[in-house]
């Protein structure tokens, strides 16, 4: 089964035994988690979620991605030159079940 998933604003298209990165989850590693909020499975399509469709995962680990460069500049103004990084926190899910 083929299901596509709303976590955190941004729209996953999963399988099951598939792992995908999100935005961080109040959630241990281990923990089993679940997204109710589904636009669609195999062929139906919601207005906007499925009901009584549910996608259930297991938490593999929380982390932080590589760090980006965040530069900023104007140009012919010397004094403005900022230099900045991020790293944007993560969890890591593999999907187990889609009902």
């Amino acid at each position: 089964m083929n299901a596509v998933i709303k976590v955190g604003g941004k729209q996953y298209y999963v399988t099951e035994g598939s792992e995908i990165f999100v935005e961080k989850l109040n959630a241990e590693a281990g923990d089993v988690v679940s997204f109710n909020q589904v636009l669609a499975l195999d062929s139906k399509v919601g207005s906007p979620y499925l009901t009584d469709v549910t996608v259930e995962g297991e938490v593999l680990k929380n982390g932080k991605a590589k760090k980006i460069k965040v530069f900023k500049y104007k140009c012919k103004d010397r004094s403005n030159r900022k230099k900045q990084g991020h790293r944007q926190p993560y969890t890591k899910v593999k999907i187990t079940k889609i009902a």
